[in-house]
């Protein structure tokens, strides 16, 4: 049993390093390393830390883009938040920090660090900033968030990811409908043709977009609809075919 003691707090040692925050009561950054998978009747999992990280992750990063962003509109601003808070990077925060090697998982889990694994990894980030929260409070979980938020919130490309999944999000987030695209013109010849792809969203007027493949006429028409919704700025930079 000691030696089991002294391995958990060094675990709890080496990830308070990393995350540069030391917890009055350890069990809560145990808890938050905990995947469900792993039989811990006394010690619980993370699940329910994830939920409020969530939440407390998604308050500061749009307070964040909020106090930064003073022009950008409100679909401008959703988009953004979108980005900041999904699986993904969230999962490159956790990546960052080398939690892999911490997270505790049942026998029936093991590749924490295999891309189908993302969302777990991306859980305990959420579960660490709820752990910290319950710790110390909101400035403490705001300091860890804008550490690893802030220069993503400010890159220059941070509100121009793929036209067509920043759309779904927007259109989710406005309208609570999906984006439906339709070929609405074929021409050229069969070695070259052109195509001219228009997209839907009920309750916003339709836009399209021309390119040499459908892939990149998708890509113009969610472009095309995005700028003339304010949501991105025209011309700021195009998507490649």
């Amino acid at each position: 049993m000691k030696r089991a003691a002294r391995k958990a707090a060094d675990i709890v040692a080496r990830v308070e390093e990393r995350i540069g925050h030391r917890f009055a009561d350890a069990g809560r950054l145990e808890r938050a390393l905990t995947h469900s998978s792993l039989r811990n009747p006394s010690g619980g999992n993370y699940e329910r830390l994830e939920f409020l990280g969530d939440r407390v992750l998604g308050l500061c990063v749009a307070e964040l883009l909020f106090d930064h962003f003073r022009d950008a509109s409100e679909g401008e601003l959703s988009v953004r938040l979108n980005q900041l808070v999904s699986a993904q990077t969230c999962g490159e925060v956790a990546d960052e920090l080398g939690l892999h090697e911490f997270i505790r998982t049942g026998a029936d889990v093991k590749q924490v660090t295999d891309k189908r694994m993302l969302n777990v990894r991306a859980d305990v980030v959420e579960s660490i900033i709820a752990a910290i929260y319950l710790d110390a409070g909101l400035e403490a979980a705001r300091g860890f968030i804008h550490a690893h938020w802030k220069g993503r919130a400010f890159a220059e490309d941070a509100a121009r990811r793929d036209a067509k999944t920043e759309l779904q999000e927007w259109a989710h987030a406005r309208y609570g409908v999906t984006p439906v695209y339709r070929v609405t013109d074929r021409s050229g010849p069969d070695h070259e043709p052109v195509f001219k792809v228009t997209v839907e969203i009920e309750g916003a007027k339709p836009a399209s977009g021309v390119s040499r493949s459908k892939r990149a006429a998708e890509q113009a028409a969610a472009t095309a609809l995005l700028e003339r919704e304010g949501v991105w700025q025209a011309n700021a930079g195009k998507d490649d075919e």
